[in-house]
């Protein structure tokens, strides 16, 4: 009863706003709180709560999201902000997409096409952004260029003919080796697998095509086969089993290929100690004042836009044109993209998102998305200083805590805005985690890293429906998919009340968010569960309503 009071008093409340007219009168909505005492909604989700389900309200939905259109129904109707610009640190974006082309930033200080740096920024025709891989598509972990380049002088050593000098990069490079070699025997044998299971399935799957007439066939077909012989028994046993993975077994078929494919171009781009992917760029990775690099082609060298998939992936959950009755609807309006490239297929380098942090601070960025990062760094104070160096601009970086189901807290990953101590360096540095649709012990996403230390907020994060290249739409999910959606609040709070610090607006969306004493399965095994409240330095989940209730508070205490 007090969940329902408290939901019919908000919606009142902004009855009463809106009556007003009022753009700037105070919020006076009551904040979404106990939800512990909400029933679990147990019926699934349907297509269209699939595609909006981040953008539910917890107590009208029974769906973890973050409150969005209530937001916008009863908060901002009558309300209006001002233009922020947000760097998309990413792949690369298709900036022509339908839903996105009209929330693309233009350089206005920038005349398109006379080969000339108008501005004086250091970036010649830089109109959307800036593109500091080139033509750079596929590139190695950070793991296998530490073999590359220190395997020369290391391989065949032993810690007794190593230097007091040099242990420290013989004990680095042993440890990149070790995971080099884990993680690529990993990829062959999975791919292996994958071939060997599609072997078995495509001369079963065009068996029972020809017995039952269909390609579509059920695993109910299957069963209700009369008098199956010993091999047809065998081939409808694993054909049943496919079938668990996927509605139909073409379906399954194309999984275990595009699987192949994957592991394919892991071996042929992260594992990779032979080619040289960077030596196209013409730069030194190793001197970070060697900045005469790049184009400004922010979408990436490949005509059908694969390479820009997951960066435009990430822009549509921040800022898909609202309201324009195609596509999806964004967390936020009022935004402008800045395209910046610098996550290839494979381990960025630390050299190229410094000086993308950099790019986005002086050109006007005001919050940054960084759905990216990896485990081993070469110049990790470079990134360090450049996170400084947006703090000194008053940026908010908003970022991805990783797919791997870690303890951050345990493991160091980059970029961070950790010391090796665990105190942090600088205050505006959102880092998020991942949640699924479903509330309860299964809240969490099972790939989402976690720690009370180091992941700040929860979002999220699985089966997110946005845009991709050539005007479609995917599901994807990650943690890379729970930033963005944090970003898309953060730079709202900021469109609407820039007076508002990032170190503020950062601790607006730590503290408004929900929480629940409920335990959660975490890193996807049943035996490892915490209080979702320990899982997080906030504990709690982001809440754009809650979020702006609270922004609109601090703001008038200023």
């Amino acid at each position: 009863m007090n969940i329902l009071k408290t939901s019919f008093m908000a919606a009142a409340s902004a009855v009463v706003l809106a009556g007003c007219g009022s753009i700037s009168a105070p919020i006076v909505s009551t904040p979404i709180e106990n939800i512990d005492t909400l029933p679990l909604k147990t019926a699934p989700l349907n297509d269209e709560q699939y595609k909006k389900w981040g953008a539910a309200d917890l107590i009208n939905d029974t769906i973890p999201g973050m409150s969005v259109d209530k937001a916008y129904a009863e908060i901002l109707s009558k309300r209006k902000g001002k233009t922020v610009i947000v760097g998309v640190i990413d792949s690369g974006v298709d900036i022509e997409h339908e839903d996105l082309k009209n929330v693309i930033w233009t350089n206005r200080e920038e005349i398109a096409g006379n080969g000339k740096d108008d501005d004086n920024n250091g970036y010649v025709d830089d109109i959307h952004g800036w593109n500091f891989l080139g033509d750079i598509v596929g590139e190695n972990m950070e793991y296998a260029r530490i073999v590359k380049k220190l395997g020369p002088k290391f391989e065949g050593k032993t810690d007794a003919s190593i230097s007091a000098a040099d242990r420290e990069s013989f004990a680095f490079y042993k440890k990149a080796k070790a995971e080099y070699e884990k993680e690529k025997q990993d990829a062959i044998a999975n791919k292996t697998r994958y071939e060997q299971i599609l072997s078995q399935v495509k001369p079963a799957h065009e068996a029972m095509i020809k017995k039952l007439g269909k390609e579509d066939y059920t695993a109910k077909d299957l069963a209700g086969i009369a008098n199956p012989t010993a091999i047809e028994q065998q081939q409808i046993g694993m054909l049943t089993q496919m079938l668990s993975y996927g509605d139909a077994v073409p379906e399954v078929v194309e999984q275990l290929e595009g699987g192949i494919e994957y592991f394919d171009g892991r071996l042929d781009t992260h594992f990779n100690l032979e080619k040289d992917f960077r030596g196209v760029l013409g730069d030194n990775p190793d001197d970070i004042t060697d900045t005469d690099y790049g184009n400004n082609d922010v979408d990436g060298p490949d005509p059908k836009k694969e390479d820009a998939k997951h960066g435009t992936h990430v822009s549509g959950i921040i800022a898909g044109e609202r309201n324009n009755e195609i596509g999806i609807d964004g967390v936020a309006k009022n935004v402008e993209i800045m395209v910046i490239r610098a996550v290839p297929d494979g381990d960025e380098y630390d050299k190229d998102i410094a000086l993308a942090f950099r790019y986005a601070a002086d050109n006007g960025a005001k919050v940054i998305n960084t759905s990216f990062g990896k485990y081993y760094s070469t110049h990790p104070e470079w990134v360090r200083e450049a996170i400084e160096y947006a703090a000194s601009k008053d940026v908010l970086i908003v970022n991805a805590a990783g797919n791997e189901g870690l303890n951050l807290d345990e493991t160091e990953v980059y970029p961070n805005d950790q010391t090796k101590t665990g105190a942090e360096y600088v205050d505006n540095v959102l880092t998020v985690g991942a949640l699924n649709f479903k509330y309860g012990n299964e809240l969490v996403a099972n790939f989402s890293n976690y720690g009370k230390s180091n992941v700040d907020v929860f979002a999220p994060g699985v089966k997110i429906w946005a845009t991709t290249p050539l005007d479609t739409y995917e599901y994807l999910q990650g943690t890379s998919m729970a930033a963005p959606a944090v970003a898309g609040v953060a730079a709202m709070i900021r469109s609407y009340y820039p007076n508002l610090s990032a170190k503020e607006v950062k601790q607006v969306i730590m503290d408004s968010g929900l929480t629940t004493k409920s335990p959660v399965i975490l890193g996807g095994e049943e035996s490892n569960t915490d209080n979702f409240e320990n899982i997080s330095t906030s504990g709690k989940m982001v809440n754009m309503y809650n979020a702006f209730i609270m922004a609109d508070k601090r703001s008038r205490l200023k």
